[in-house]
């Protein structure tokens, strides 16, 4: 997935990590396969800000 991908409310997370709100440049908590949630008006996306990341 590319960093600058817009991905609208609904769409599963590819990642876990930091999801901006491209509009109104809020951020959200969200886990890899949980839907993004809903945006404060339509034609609104969003784009990771921070992926999780983990040590193993």
């Amino acid at each position: 997935m590319a960093s600058n991908s817009k991905l609208p409310p609904g769409t599963k997370a590819p990642a876990s990590g930091q999801y901006r709100n491209n509009t109104t440049r809020t951020e959200v908590t969200v886990v890899r396969g949980e839907p993004l949630p809903p945006t404060p008006k339509s034609g609104q996306t969003y784009t990771i800000a921070d992926k999780t990341k983990h040590k193993r």
